[in-house]
């Protein structure tokens, strides 16, 4: 079966093709990928994974063309959030 497995950090996207068996998980296919080893920042613990931008357990079973994706924690800066809010306020 063939799948695709994305994953994007802040300094490059990686995007890799591969043939797994036709019983295979989305952890499976992570795990093969080789992107854990790639990206150590990535946890399967913590980061969520989809397939096509719909959030799924590590535990669903893939289909041939599915496109695997590993999402990072949207973080936010304090300081530029707050700023971005005070100058979005209108004032009366």
């Amino acid at each position: 079966m063939h799948i695709g497995v994305a994953y994007a950090d802040k300094f490059k996207q990686t995007w890799l093709k591969l043939d797994v068996p036709d019983d295979s998980t989305v952890r499976n296919a992570i795990e093969r990928s080789g992107l854990l080893n790639q990206f150590p920042d990535i946890d399967l613990a913590s980061n969520k994974v989809g397939i096509f931008g719909k959030i799924v357990p590590l535990d669903t079973r893939l289909s041939d063309g599915n496109r695997v994706e590993i999402y990072r924690p949207i973080t936010a800066d304090p300081e530029t959030v707050e700023r971005r809010d005070r100058d979005t306020d209108v004032e009366d």
